[in-house]
């Protein structure tokens, strides 16, 4: 039998492809979006005579509220289904962008943030509902796997397309451009939207049997939803210091020339990406993704020990960052999958949107901690942290499975 010939009930390869990269696609402008500010700092501050502090403020709004809308979209996903919501969320985007490019003031951009907010805060309940419901289950790893593949090159993306627009043209014109990306992917999701329908009995059912069971709030006295809470709070706090903190720490304690250490994160990202490809076919089997997450965060968290107390060649520092990052990469599908096994039936939206808000939380949290640490030169300190929140990390992925098989929930299909 043909690898593209379904059996009965099982979704072909052909159309799990194409909802996968569909939905991976979505998921690059979400991430693409929480970077397009940042690099024109620079721009917008004298644009507006505002500090950074202030600026820093417009995404801690658009944080805090994508938080409060990823928790709440997820009752809409199970209510309605998940592509009018992601069709919203896109479009929310794009708004937003061209309302960036067009602000006349400070607050004109804090508005705008709320808008973006609104659109980045419903792409975990959505696409995790997509691939849980849709997705066949022998290639949900691999579906995982792509989803934080795109999720990283939409980072990567973000500043290599507003800058050199900013540069060339205006700050205006580069943040317009970023609107018009969702617009742009909007109008390919509505040309396939068959591809992100779910049937609408499913839906009823499911929304039936979350009313015959008299509240669709009792996922949330089930242990195993807060551990994964917990999970993507410390997750989310990590990640957050690699992309801020720890390559200019790593550089000061090992005289890291300016160059080198801006290429750390970028190397951590793409040895990320790789480290995820891997990490899909390992994922295969889910009763070992609680292995899998510690082994990959282990093996992070001691990486970043040695940046912390070793001595060590200056050029091998964006090495270490790459085989940290790979590591960290190899866990990401199976930390998905974690969410999965706690998950009860037709409740996919509900217990993604509390969990996955977990992440915003992190990152708004996680500069304040370690940002006092870099002001105060504590470059070591940060990387120990750094090594110490991975190494949470390990005991939380355990603790997941722990709670789960306490409360015996009966997996989401």
């Amino acid at each position: 039998m043909s690898s593209n010939t379904a059996t009965a009930g099982t979704p072909t390869l052909g159309a799990d492809a194409k909802l996968i990269g569909l939905v991976g696609l979505a998921h690059a402008v979400s991430h693409f979006s929480q970077l397009i500010l940042p690099p024109l700092f620079p721009w917008l501050k004298d644009a507006f005579n505002v500090s950074y502090t202030e600026l820093g403020a417009v995404l801690t709004v658009f944080f805090v509220v994508s938080c409060m809308v990823q928790a709440a979209s997820g009752f809409i996903v199970d209510k309605l289904g998940p592509r009018p919501v992601l069709f919203v969320g896109l479009s929310m985007l794009g708004l937003a962008g061209f309302g960036y490019a067009a602000a006349q003031s400070y607050w004109m951009l804090l508005v705008c943030a709320v808008a973006a907010g609104i659109g980045n805060g419903v792409f975990h309940p959505v696409d995790y509902t997509l691939f849980n419901r849709k997705v066949a289950p022998t290639r949900l790893g691999h579906a995982y796997s792509v989803h934080g593949i795109t999720g990283s090159l939409g980072w990567a993306l973000a500043p290599a397309f507003v800058v050199p627009l900013a540069m060339a043209f205006s700050w205006r014109v580069a943040l317009a451009g970023a609107g018009a990306v969702a617009v742009v992917v909007l109008l390919i999701l509505w040309l396939n939207r068959e591809v992100l329908s779910l049937d609408s009995a499913a839906v009823r059912k499911a929304t039936g049997t979350d009313a015959a069971a008299g509240s669709e709030f009792a996922f949330l006295k089930i242990p195993a939803v807060w551990m994964c809470f917990g999970f993507f709070f410390f997750y989310a706090m990590a990640l957050s210091v690699v992309q801020t903190f720890a390559p200019a720490a790593a550089g000061r304690l090992h005289a890291v020339p300016v160059t080198l250490i801006a290429i750390c994160l970028t190397v951590y990202m793409v040895a990320s990406a790789a480290g995820m490809v891997v990490g899909g076919f390992l994922a295969s089997d889910p009763s070992r993704c609680e292995r899998i997450v510690g082994a990959g965060f282990g093996v992070a968290a001691a990486i970043a020990l040695i940046l912390a107390l070793a001595n060590f060649m200056p050029v091998l520092v964006p090495v270490m960052f790459g085989a940290m990052g790979f590591a960290a990469g190899i866990a990401g599908p199976s930390r998905d999958l974690l969410v999965k096994r706690s998950t009860p039936a037709n409740a996919s939206g509900r217990v993604y949107g509390v969990v996955y808000a977990g992440l915003d939380i992190g990152q708004a949290i996680a500069p304040l901690i370690f940002g006092r640490l870099m002001d105060h030169g504590q470059y070591t300190s940060v990387l120990v942290g750094l090594a110490v929140v991975q190494g949470v990390l390990i005991v939380s992925a355990f603790n997941v499975r722990r709670a789960r098989r306490e409360s015996l929930v009966p997996a989401s299909a």
